[in-house]
Formats: structure tokens, C-alpha cells, sequence
């Protein structure tokens, strides 16, 4: 794919093959066109590690972050458990809007929580809204001490953020499924993997070792689950779709 921008013209060109398409740049076909590229190159140039929240790195692309908190609002959930720690931002930017709602708690799984990272989770003045559990996030052990941890009138949003294989993300699936909700989520993120495998830092099997892949088959396996994009609850745009790390991973327990 070639694409030209010709600002004096304010037109944007693609050239695919033989096929060519110009659009006007300033339109809603232009912005997604160009979005989709702009990810791309911002995830190779590792945008997202250049954020943080309330001092803990989140990495995360804040498009995500804010739509998630979109979701967490109209869902108003008692339980957020997300699988994969890192540095901790996302557990405190979840323990954040919890905190805001007055009610609610975040579990953060991860195969190994580093000692520096632990500490300083611990040490925030949000930790009374999280618990940290170390161990692999499909042990059968630690998947039962996730439920053992949950009342069963609870309402749980679940956010898978570890390994992102094909495979380990298909069996967090299968393994957390029982604990979502009937209208809450389990996310399975970083699915922009899928587009990912010509860029310098992709990985050249991510086409189809992705967690967007898992999440498709997934659904086809157990249909009390639907890929369900949450609607935007405000928009005065013509836009409609997301700029995102997370195509296809809204999977929402429809029963």
C-alpha cells in the first residue's frame, strides 16, 4: 500500500496494486486510513511507553484508557481482575475510578510481580483498592484463589493483559470466562498484534498468534459470549470506529 498526502490538493491517495482510491483529506475516510498507520508506527516507536498514572508507568494507549473508563462507568463493577502487572499503572488507573465511584477493588495477576514494582504498588495511596496475586494467570490454583476471591453476587469486568500468544490468551479465556458477569466484558487486549507482523519490532507469526484470534475463536466455542464493541456514549463526530491496540477484544457475557 502507497499512500500520498498532497495538502495543497487536500486529498490523500492510496495505491494498492493496481487499485488506486484518492479521498479528501479532511474527511472520515482520510482520518481512519491515516489512524490506522499512525498506530502502527506509534507502537513500533513504543508511544506507549511515555505515559503514566498517579506516578506508576501505564503502558497503555490513552484512547483504551479512556474508553475503558467509559465502560467501568455505565458497568459500575465490584470486581476488576486483570491478568499481567508490569510497572502497575493500569491496576492504579483502575483502582483510580474505583476510588471515584466509592466502591469496588482491582485484582492484578502476574507470573512474577518484580520487588521494586511491588513496593512501590504497595506504597501508593490507592493500594486499599487493590490485591496483588503472583503466579501464573492460568495455574489452576491461582485461577481458583481468583474465584474464591469473588462473592458471587459481584459484579466482575475482566482484563487480560499478560502473555498475549494465541494460545495462553485462548485459555485465560476459557479459564476466567465463569467469572464475567452477563453483561460485563473480558478484554482481550493487544490485538493490534494481528497488523503488527511487517513492522521492525513485530513479530513475523503475530498475524495469527494474536490475541484477536483467540478471542474470534473463542466466541465460536461458547456462545454466552459475543465480540461486542461498547458503544460510545458521546459523539458529535461522523466517526464510529476506534483508534485502538485492541481490535476485536471486547467480549461481552451475553448469558
Amino acid at each position: 500500500m502507497k499512500i500520498t498526502i498532497d495538502t495543497e490538493e487536500k486529498t490523500l491517495s492510496t495505491q494498492d496494486g493496481d487499485a488506486t482510491k484518492t479521498l479528501p483529506l479532511y474527511s472520515k475516510e482520510a482520518f481512519e486510513a491515516l489512524s490506522k498507520y499512525w498506530v502502527k508506527v506509534g507502537w513500533n516507536q513504543k508511544y506507549v511507553y511515555t505515559f503514566s498514572w498517579f506516578g506508576r508507568p501505564v503502558i497503555q494507549l490513552p484512547e483504551d484508557m479512556i474508553r475503558m473508563q467509559e465502560v467501568i462507568y455505565q458497568l459500575q463493577p465490584d470486581v476488576i481482575v486483570e491478568t499481567g502487572v508490569a510497572h502497575g499503572g493500569s491496576l492504579v488507573f483502575y483502582a483510580s475510578l474505583m476510588q471515584a465511584l466509592d466502591k469496588g477493588r482491582v485484582i492484578g495477576i502476574d507470573i512474577e510481580i518484580r520487588p521494586h514494582n511491588r513496593a512501590a504498588i504497595e506504597a501508593h495511596p490507592l493500594f486499599h483498592r487493590i490485591e496483588l496475586v503472583e503466579g501464573s494467570s492460568t495455574d489452576e490454583k491461582v485461577v481458583a484463589d481468583i474465584k474464591s476471591m469473588v462473592k458471587e453476587d459481584e459484579t466482575v469486568l475482566v482484563i487480560l493483559d499478560s502473555n498475549h500468544t494465541y494460545q495462553h490468551v485462548l485459555s485465560e479465556l476459557e479459564a476466567y470466562a465463569e467469572l464475567v458477569s452477563v453483561g460485563s466484558y473480558i478484554v482481550a487486549t493487544d490485538g493490534i498484534m494481528q497488523d503488527l507482523s511487517d513492522v521492525p519490532r513485530g513479530g513475523a507469526n503475530w498475524d495469527t498468534d494474536n490475541p484477536t484470534r483467540a478471542a474470534a475463536d473463542f466466541v465460536k466455542r461458547d456462545d454466552r459470549f459475543e465480540i461486542v464493541q461498547p458503544e460510545w456514549p458521546f459523539n458529535e463526530s461522523e466517526l464510529t470506529d476506534n483508534i485502538t491496540h485492541w481490535p476485536g477484544a471486547w467480549i461481552k457475557r451475553v448469558k
